[in-house]
């Protein structure tokens, strides 16, 4: 496959979870957002050189390549590595710029008032991680954190909701269950780190959903 044969099978994908279009780079701290989405959640690579709309349009490599460096290294924090592999379409260059999902989670970036937060993607948008999801991902990233093995009343109030309602926010969780917010917070991360329920991003919210990958798989068994 050639280099424009490869490029226009990705760009012919569209933008999505693991795939971002970027018509050029002039923020460091703007892209580590879109790095700690992907390190966050999945990896995923960036094109550089190409509109929202697919149509190629080249880049600078060094420039670049400089720029998408710095940013993963002075403004991901922990620092992450990138692979950058440039393509030559028509006369123009293609910066393909590869993120791997990281084992040490949550990967924090500045926002636009230099606060460090966690972003995660959702379908083709870089979105920022709510206060509990960060929690998770922490608790995810522990090797020594044992497994949670029984129910607390808050969390069964919370099973029999999800299993005729399609999710809940916290707030909403707190509110059903009568308890404080921290408490709603640590039945849900106790019940995410058992896989049970899992964390979901719609209309800009955060929804607790049960986890449909337990339920195939019980329902196979």
């Amino acid at each position: 496959m050639t280099d424009k044969q490869y490029i226009q099978s990705l760009i012919a994908q569209g933008e999505h979870e693991h795939q971002d279009f970027k018509y050029q780079i002039s923020d460091a701290r703007k892209i580590a957002r879109s790095i700690s989405a992907f390190a966050n959640h999945g990896g995923g690579h960036l094109l550089i050189g190409v509109k929202d709309n697919g149509a190629i349009v080249g880049v600078s490599s060094d420039e670049e390549m400089y720029m998408i460096d710095q940013a993963a290294q002075m403004y991901c924090r922990p620092p992450q590595q990138v692979q950058f592999t440039l393509y030559r379409v028509e006369g123009k260059s293609v910066l393909k710029v590869d993120i791997d999902e990281t084992a040490t989670k949550p990967v924090k970036a500045p926002d636009e008032h230099g606060h460090w937060r966690a972003y995660y993607r959702v379908a083709d948008e870089n979105v920022l991680a709510s206060a509990t999801h960060v929690r998770v991902m922490a608790r995810d990233s522990r090797d020594d954190v044992p497994a949670v093995l029984s129910f607390s009343d808050r969390e069964q109030v919370l099973l029999d909701y999800l299993q005729s309602h399609g999710g809940i926010t916290l707030s909403g969780f707190s509110r059903l269950a009568h308890c404080s917010r921290s408490s709603a917070q640590q039945a849900v991360i106790n019940l995410c780190e058992m896989g049970v329920v899992v964390l979901e991003y719609h209309d800009g919210h955060c929804l607790i959903t049960t986890n449909n990958n337990i339920n195939k798989s019980n329902t196979k068994t």
